[in-house]
């Protein structure tokens, strides 16, 4: 299979979150520099029940190319399911394992961040997407650890596995995403194995990812909280500037707009509203701008209304 993902400059990779990453934001970020796009996570279990919400969660943009599903699951022989209705879905170059969600719902179900306090757990579920994926791809999202923090064991683990690369929060499950960010951490795991290693965790702007790949000597970024109101984040790494321009800012939002529009139907201008909040902050007359759109419903008004707020 050929080659899709080039480690010769640092991946800017978007992260999954969960109400956020849906397919038009993947679009927009994917357009504006984002190297590899992923999937929101998506529930071994739903996934083989057949959900219709899962199966929409896990279409794509045609520009979408890498692009990776990332599933989560505790038991084997339903992560195997999954990934083999996966394997017959065409467009998906890779699969990502989920072993960093800190929420309790997915902890406490036995996923997510609650494999990095099996590690054997980790290693069977994780082996068995790597041997039943006939995609390109096998990869893992991971945290630090659940309460102490054993980055180079994790690593190595995962490592074994044969996965292609791993993305890992410099944070433990108990730090959710309030705690300082390890980089040390994440420089360890990475001194520690010999596959790619993706940085992730606050990272916010241009600066701070300068700062991080060349600290951690990590072979790219996976940027998720930090592209929520500024997805310009991957042309600003993807150009190496520093600023951009108010009209290309107005330019993404339309754009973004447009596409969950596209995607969502007429119930995607209330889902915008929170996206426009974001987009909104540090802009004069902020406050006034929410408090209007909380209540406009109609798709063109809101649309008039951003081409003139922004």
């Amino acid at each position: 299979m050929e080659e899709k993902i080039d480690f010769s400059q640092p991946l800017m990779v978007l992260a999954p979150l969960a109400g956020y990453t849906d397919l038009p934001f993947r679009r927009v970020v994917k357009k504006f520099g984002a190297d590899l796009t992923i999937s929101e996570m998506i529930s071994s279990n739903a996934l083989v029940y057949k959900s219709e919400k899962t199966l929409k969660m896990i279409e794509k943009s045609p520009t979408e190319d890498p692009y990776f599903v990332q599933i989560a699951g505790n038991k084997p022989e339903l992560v195997r399911d999954a990934v083999e209705i996966l394997n017959d879905i065409d467009g998906i170059d890779g699969i990502d394992l989920n072993c960093g969600c800190p929420a309790p719902k997915v902890f406490n179900h036995g996923s997510g961040s609650n494999l990095l306090g099996d590690l054997k757990k980790l290693e069977e579920i994780l082996s068995t997407v790597k041997k039943y994926n006939k995609k390109r791809y096998t990869t893992a999202k991971v945290r630090l650890g659940v309460n102490e923090k054993i980055p180079v064991e994790i690593g190595k683990v995962v490592e074994a596995c044969g996965v292609d690369f791993v993305s890992v929060h410099g944070r433990t499950r108990a730090g959710k995403y309030k705690a300082p960010v390890d980089y040390d951490a994440i420089k360890a795991m990475k001194d520690a194995i010999n596959i790619p290693v993706i940085a992730n965790g606050d990272i916010k702007d241009y600066n701070k990812a300068k700062e991080v790949l060349s600290y951690t000597n990590a072979d790219g970024l996976m940027i998720g909280r930090g592209a929520i109101g500024k997805p310009w984040v991957f042309y600003q790494l993807k150009h190496g500037v520093e600023d951009i321009s108010e009209a290309m800012k107005k330019e993404i939002i339309l754009e973004h707009y447009d596409a969950v529009i596209d995607f969502h139907g007429e119930h995607g201008a209330k889902m915008f509203r929170k996206l426009l909040h974001s987009y909104s902050k540090g802009y004069t007359g902020a406050n006034e701008f929410r408090d209007i759109i909380n209540r406009v419903h109609d798709i063109k008004i809101m649309r008039d209304m951003i081409e003139s707020f922004f």
